[in-house]
């Protein structure tokens, strides 16, 4: 049976990108998570301390939507390893991470990277 935990469309404020307007005024992010992990444990004790608090997840990925960098798939890759560094139970975790009408001239909704 296939288990994981989503937390979907977590929207910050934050500021990255290459552009120095980004660093100032910054721009609106969203972040999707798929957590990978055996919660059967959870399932049959109903103990948070048996699963992956998704409370906590959301915490990680505030802190590190904080820090800025140049590049989204940068942001990404850094929550990846968080998530994994703090949730020993998590055996995969597939992320996208959004960008609001990202600022190049164009009309468009959102640039995105995704890790699968």
């Amino acid at each position: 049976m296939t288990q994981y935990l989503e937390l979907k469309e977590m929207t910050f404020h934050a500021y990255h990108g290459l552009l120095e307007q980004e660093r100032l005024v910054g721009n609106t992010y969203t972040v999707d998570l798929k957590i990978h992990a055996d919660f059967s444990r959870a399932a049959l004790s109903d103990n948070v301390e048996d699963t992956v608090n998704y409370a906590s997840v959301y915490e990680v990925v505030k802190q590190e939507m904080r820090t800025p960098s140049n590049l989204i798939e940068h942001v990404a890759r850094r929550i990846v390893r968080q998530v994994h560094a703090a949730f020993p139970l998590v055996e995969r975790v597939e992320i996208r991470l959004a960008k609001k009408n990202p600022p190049f001239g164009g009309d468009i909704k959102e640039a995105a990277v995704v890790y699968l």
